[in-house]
């Protein structure tokens, strides 16, 4: 199943979905984002399955290649 970019028809990813989408392509477990980002583990799962519904990404793999395709980089600054 490929990923690409974006879609033009596919809605933008917002910020925050692309601040865990970041943090999951570094490798990071679910409670290892909430913990940084500061919400609970359950929020990080709704942000997956939003950004999921937003695009092709069924497994962890999948999302990320579809942060490398997306260009989405992990905050500066973060171990």
């Amino acid at each position: 199943m490929p990923v690409t970019s974006r879609p033009q028809s596919a809605p933008a990813l917002s910020h925050r979905e692309r601040q865990v989408l970041a943090h999951i392509a570094e490798g990071l477990s679910h409670k290892q984002v909430a913990r940084r980002l500061g919400i609970s583990v359950h929020t990080v799962s709704t942000y997956l399955r939003r950004i999921r519904s937003k695009r092709t990404a069924p497994t962890v793999a999948h999302l990320i290649r579809l942060s490398m395709a997306e260009d989405v980089a992990a905050p500066a600054g973060k171990p």
